[in-house]
């Protein structure tokens, strides 16, 4: 790559690491070039995709983060603890960092590195559900497809409240844990588990309303 090509590609990545933390992963394509300071084609021609932007400046910081809190929630001796903390810190991830909140939406299945990563998360997080099943600590009718609906929950709300409420989250993070414990389970659930063409549909909706 020429020297004006990788300046112009570094100033991409700078912009697009600002805005996309100020405002999702959504933000035009436009603004980022304009604050990085070169052409709408420019951006094109350097990555192609916003799918390609999101992998070199998204890809890698949410990876870390997610496989940080999957790791240190199993190595919970207690497996309650490591269910809950594992809920608290992606929910805190989501109110905190619009990017990494946008980027386990998997509303983006053309970048492939930041897929990979939610994939894994979405295989430690099973773990992490099974641990507290084994134990019976967590009610046995919650499945990882639930967890994947109270992140997308939370993801809204974080999102409406970010400025006026900032700490919502925390408040409705105590209350769904405390309806997930065994003994919290008094009555069948009314409704059957979506299907996991459901479940890809309905969080492809709520990406417009995010």
């Amino acid at each position: 790559m020429r020297a004006d090509a990788q300046r112009n590609a570094e100033k991409l990545r700078a912009a697009a690491a600002e805005l996309f933390q100020e405002r999702g992963l959504h933000v035009p394509l436009k603004e980022i070039a304009r604050r990085a300071g070169v052409s709408h084609g420019t951006l094109y021609n350097l990555f192609g995709t916003r799918e390609a932007l999101i992998d070199e400046v998204v890809a890698d910081r949410a990876s870390h983060l997610l496989d940080q809190a999957a790791e240190q929630a199993l190595s919970f001796e207690d497996a309650w603890e490591g269910f809950a903390y594992y809920v608290e810190q992606l929910c805190e991830l989501q109110a905190t960092d619009t990017a990494v909140a946008d980027a386990v939406s998997g509303r983006y299945p053309g970048a492939k590195r930041l897929m990979t990563a939610c994939d894994r998360s979405m295989g430690a997080a099973q773990r992490i559900v099974e641990r507290a099943h084994e134990a019976g600590t967590l009610r046995p009718d919650f499945t990882n497809a639930d967890l994947v609906f109270v992140f997308a929950a939370n993801a809204l709300l974080a999102r409406a409240t970010g400025e006026a409420a900032p700490n919502a989250w925390r408040r409705q993070a105590a209350f769904l844990l405390d309806g997930l414990r065994t003994e919290s389970a008094r009555s069948p659930l009314p409704a059957s588990l979506p299907t996991p063409q459901q479940i890809h549909d309905a969080l492809a909706g709520l990406g417009d309303k995010a």
